[in-house]
């Protein structure tokens, strides 16, 4: 039987195996891969914890992890087209992607670029996407300076990779240990830090010339104070913090797209070169735990990403 790394209940770590399942069967609108490559996100864990995503409904135990992948297509479901048995694709899981077999949702599925890699293909439906979704609602005009907290993460450092290909100055706001890596992803570095200037005083010292949109990945007391460098605070989105707390400040949350042309957008700058997914660790599918303890603890850079053996 397939193997897939599964939490059994809503807790901790200690609610997470891995384990052998019935190979999946796809339903109407549904694809089935032999996954390649599963990208670890924090919604992950936050799911084991009992975060539920708005409109999702409960599903029964065990419930496999992840919400991305790219694989090769074993078997579509009714009402499905443009896929085959064979072809090498990538996209959002429809239960799952932490596995040998998983199912992808054929809406949000496209076919994975010769010169993309399956384990930099499963770094786009999640990170990638929502960066690009968050950069496109902002509608910068070339030119501006865009404030990115969180910059050296997985969505951080998408966002700041697609906002200069967009022709935008960017500002990445990140710890100091990520300073060199946000650099070298075309950004100015400002760091975090409790002490010293606060952080308004720390970007207006690093662009005297100020802020004309925020992308804020962190929430809290750090989106409270990016806010405040905004004079038009609709130029404010958040995937980092609840919508009653981005509203209070003027601002919004990121809206998903979850669209095929959005995968198919990041793809094309990845193939192009101008977005690099930064996969910085990979584990095999044994050894799911520690990939998503990696993402767990908080400071990761770039992607850790799920290899699965063919």
């Amino acid at each position: 039987m397939p193997k897939a790394y599964v939490y059994t209940r809503h807790g901790g770590p200690e609610a997470e195996a891995l384990t052998e399942l019935d190979r999946p069967s796809p339903g109407p609108g549904e694809i089935l891969i032999a996954v390649r490559a599963a990208g670890v996100n924090p919604v992950d864990w936050k799911l084991r914890k009992g975060f539920r995503r708005p409109g999702e409904s409960d599903r029964p135990f065990p419930r496999v992890f992840g919400s991305e992948a790219a694989g090769v297509v074993a078997e579509t479901g009714p009402g499905v087209t443009g896929f085959a048995v064979g072809d090498e694709v990538f996209g959002s899981t429809a239960s799952g992607g932490y596995a040998e077999f998983a199912l992808l949702t054929a809406d949000v599925t496209v076919h994975k670029p010769a010169a993309l890699s399956y384990t930099d293909a499963a770094t786009l439906p999640v990170a990638a996407a929502t960066a690009y979704d968050g950069i496109r609602q902002l509608d910068l005009p070339g030119g501006t300076t865009l404030l990115i907290t969180g910059a050296g993460g997985g969505v951080g450092s998408a966002a700041v990779q697609i906002a200069r290909a967009f022709g935008l100055r960017v500002v990445g706001v990140a710890s100091e240990g990520k300073r060199e890596f946000v650099e070298s992803l075309g950004a100015v570095h400002v760091p975090y830090g409790p002490s010293g200037p606060g952080l308004v005083e720390r970007v207006r010292a690093a662009v005297p010339d100020g802020i004309d949109g925020v992308y804020d990945l962190v929430g809290g007391p750090v989106l409270a104070e990016a806010a405040e460098l905004l004079k038009d605070r609709s130029k404010l989105v958040t995937v980092g913090s609840p919508l009653e707390t981005v509203a209070e400040l003027g601002g919004a949350q990121v809206q998903r797209a979850r669209t095929a042309a959005v995968l198919e957008a990041v793809a094309d700058l990845a193939v192009r070169g101008e977005l690099k997914p930064y996969v910085t660790r990979t584990f095999p599918l044994e050894q799911a735990g520690r990939a998503l303890r990696a993402v767990e603890d908080g400071h990761t850079l770039g992607k850790i990403v799920i290899e699965v053996a063919a």
